[in-house]
């Protein structure tokens, strides 16, 4: 139980340091310079029991694997379509979107993920050629 704690701990750790929407082969590649013995099983097992716990946002990107986010609260994300980073978009979130929907259609929402796609600057000023 413990052990079990402390790789959840490191985890969690990894991901409030590298801020950048990792993904869990990147959050295993950073952690495991460290700590060579953890496995990429724990990594996921802990990834996804801290996304259901609440301390850290599950992103999923159909088509792509899942990225983690160190940031909690409500926000929208933008994928670069030419490099395939999350970027944290800084726009007023709109709260009463699932209602709108269940009371349109009549669904259960369960939750919305929302991710924009573009072009990232530095991937523009590349394909620009500047």
């Amino acid at each position: 139980m413990q052990r079990n704690t402390l790789q959840n701990s490191l985890i969690l750790e990894m991901v409030n340091k590298l801020k950048c929407h990792a993904t869990a082969e990147e959050i295993y590649a950073a952690i495991s310079v460290q700590y060579p013995n953890i496995s990429k099983t724990t990594v996921y097992r802990n990834l996804n029991k801290l996304a259901r716990d609440g301390k850290i946002y599950k992103i999923e990107v159909p088509g792509q694997a899942d990225h983690y986010d160190h940031m909690r609260d409500e926000h929208y994300h933008i994928r670069c379509l030419n490099c395939a980073k999350i970027f944290d978009i800084d726009i007023e979130f709109v709260n009463n979107l699932q209602s709108s929907i269940k009371d349109a259609h009549g669904f259960v929402v369960n939750g919305c993920d929302l991710v924009f796609k573009g072009i990232c600057p530095k991937c523009k000023n590349i394909i620009r050629g500047e």
